[in-house]
This record gives C-alpha cells, structure tokens and sequence, in this order.
C-alpha cells in the first residue's frame, strides 16, 4: 500500500478558448428563486472549470436568493459562457456580468 503523500493542488486551468486574451477579475450577480439545490448547482460551473472563486455571497429574502461570485483568472470570453450557462439553470432569474475591478456597471446582463 502506498504512502499517504500530500495533495497537490494544479496549476489554474488554461484558457484554451483563446490564450491570449487578458485575464480579468469578474462579479457575477445571480437574482434566482431560493431553491435548496440552486447554490450548489451554480458553483458546480465553476468547479467543474476547476475555478474557485475568490468570494461568494449569498443573502435570502423569503422565496428569492442574491448570490454574489467573484472570480478572477477568465478571459472576458470564457466569463460570458459561464454567464449563459448560469442563465441557463433552472430558476435563475437574472445575471448580471461585471469586471470586478471596476465600479458597479452594467458590462453584460439578460433575464431569464
């Protein structure tokens, strides 16, 4: 049986839909109905990228949930696909799309 080894932790994923483009820090901002699986599923994207974001917040009002992702490392690109697949997730309401370096504008949004 082998020895027990530490885990290392990979290199970020590249960005293979285009290697050139500059990295950015990006704010995603989900407006969704607060069901019990939703925060897991929304995450899920980015795991499945193998990217962790650097903060996420999520606030519930009674039947509705804001869940805030700030994530850094993506193109500008690749940022707007995980967009469209969270719109794409079952009782997403909204998301909106911002580099998170700069102040709060409205760079890309769509309601679903």
């Amino acid at each position: 049986m082998p020895h027990l080894e530490a885990v290392n932790t990979l290199p970020a994923r590249a960005d293979v839909w285009n290697a050139s483009n500059a990295h950015c820090r990006v704010r995603y901002q989900l407006q969704a109905n607060a069901e019990p699986d939703l925060l897991c599923r929304a995450l899920n994207l980015f795991a499945l990228q193998f990217l962790t974001p650097q903060q996420v917040n999520v606030q519930r009002e009674a039947d509705d949930l804001s869940i805030e992702v700030v994530i850094d490392g993506l193109s500008w690109h690749r940022a707007q696909v995980i967009a469209e697949k969270l719109r794409n997730l079952i009782s997403v309401c909204s998301v909106d799309l911002h580099t998170a370096d700069a102040p709060k504008l409205e760079v890309a949004q769509a309601t679903g």
